[in-house]
């Protein structure tokens, strides 16, 4: 599996966890039912960083979002590409 796009997955991912991190702040801010408690997650996870429940946040959740997904499942995908799968 060494032809495993790596890089393709990392930036799917990142864009992925940073629209996630989009919407869940989006939705706590006009009061989504059931937003809130994902966001105040986002908040423990991403607060040191600058991230809060406010506009500045979802810009910030954004960039932490992409960040993570990409660096974590890029290293996922390193590790896919690395182990020894017959087909």
């Amino acid at each position: 599996m060494s032809n495993f796009p790596v890089l393709r997955f990392a930036v799917a991912a990142g864009i992925f966890l940073s629209v996630h991190a989009v919407l869940v702040t989006a939705g706590a801010l006009v009061g989504i039912p059931g937003m809130e408690p994902f966001a105040k997650l986002l908040t423990q996870f991403y607060g040191p960083y600058g991230y809060s429940i406010s506009a500045v946040g979802i810009l910030a959740g954004a960039i932490l979002g992409f960040l993570e997904g990409f660096f974590h499942f890029g290293f996922f995908g390193l590790i896919y590409r690395w182990l020894p799968i017959s087909r």
